[in-house]
């Protein structure tokens, strides 16, 4: 609820945090009392997770969402961004489009980042580092490419590399 997201943003600035996250499907109210309290001195930067990228068409259905996920995506981003909220969590599929939509100053996130061969694992809506990071994305989160690999020292790295071909 609202008042209890606000005080967990407080707490967040208390504790250094840098980067929030909030589900935009909590709504304007939620999402315009969670910008209010991180407009402190040294409150974290706000990101509005839109739709998981565990979630597909057939996923979103289950939860009542009949629109595609990028559609669903848009809506959320343009109420976060409505409330507040300039960074947004999303796939590699939408990204691109929300940088259109939202402009180069949106902070644009992107979990579900599978270099090329990895398994998705459940995983729906992914893409290599490459991709994502040349469809706009500002940053990638990468979890079990690297934690799970024989020598995430290597891992990581290799995502690096990857990346800084497109940069």
């Amino acid at each position: 609820i609202p008042t209890t997201v606000a005080g967990a943003v407080r707490s967040a600035t208390r504790a250094g945090a840098s980067l929030l996250t909030r589900h935009a499907s909590g709504g304007a109210a939620m999402m315009t009392a969670a910008a209010e309290a991180a407009a402190a001195p040294n409150a974290p930067r706000l990101l509005a997770v839109t739709v998981l990228t565990s979630m597909d068409a057939t996923e979103l259905a289950g939860v009542g969402v009949t629109d595609t996920p990028a559609q669903q995506v848009l809506r959320l981003a343009k109420l976060a961004q409505a409330s507040g909220i300039t960074g947004m969590v999303c796939s590699a599929e939408e990204v691109a489009a929300l940088r259109t939509k939202l402009g180069p100053e949106a902070l644009l996130v992107v979990p579900g980042i599978r270099p090329a061969g990895a398994a998705a694992g459940d995983q729906r809506r992914i893409a290599t580092p490459g991709d994502a990071i040349a469809q706009g994305a500002s940053l990638l989160v990468v979890g079990r490419p690297i934690t799970r690999a024989d020598n995430p020292v290597a891992a990581a790295r290799a995502i690096l590399d990857e990346i800084a071909t497109v940069s």
